[in-house]
């Protein structure tokens, strides 16, 4: 799902970093991670497990590593036929685009990493009083539009 066609055309397009992300899912709910409040990006946002793509690895590697670090696992599954995208300019003022696919929870046990104080599972209902940004919101509303379909 997550192909090196993406990076590529995104590089075409001006884009000089990338970020992976996960809609983690149980049933009809999503998880959101809350940073913590003393990062110095954005402390306090609620987010979907998400993370920068290191020099060298491919957007799949990333993926595994940052759900590994971030929720204590890496996807078992991806969901195929849902991938979202959006494109911000990230701290350093580098173009960045984040790519999110939808990971099963599968029945296994978050683990929060230290860089995030909480988590908490929400409904497409919740979706517009979270603290996420809009774009995450936007992606949270795609999914559930997807899910549902």
């Amino acid at each position: 799902m997550l192909t090196e066609d993406l990076r590529a055309a995104a590089e075409a397009q001006g884009i000089q970093k990338f970020v992976v992300g996960a809609v983690i899912h149980d049933d009809d709910q999503v998880l959101l991670v809350t940073r913590s409040l003393e990062d110095d990006f954005l402390p306090g946002l609620e987010e979907v497990p998400s993370g920068g793509v290191d020099a060298g690895e491919s957007l799949q590697q990333a993926l595994e590593r940052e759900l590994e670090e971030e929720v204590g696992f890496a996807p078992a599954t991806i969901d195929r036929g849902f991938l979202a995208e959006f494109d911000y300019r990230s701290r350093s003022g580098r173009m960045t685009r984040q790519f999110t696919v939808s990971v099963p929870l599968a029945g296994r046990a978050v683990k929060l990493s230290e860089e995030h104080t909480s988590s908490r599972w929400i409904q497409a209902r919740e979706v517009d009083s979270s603290r996420a940004t809009p774009e995450t919101q936007q992606v949270l509303r795609r999914w559930f539009r997807w899910h549902a379909s």
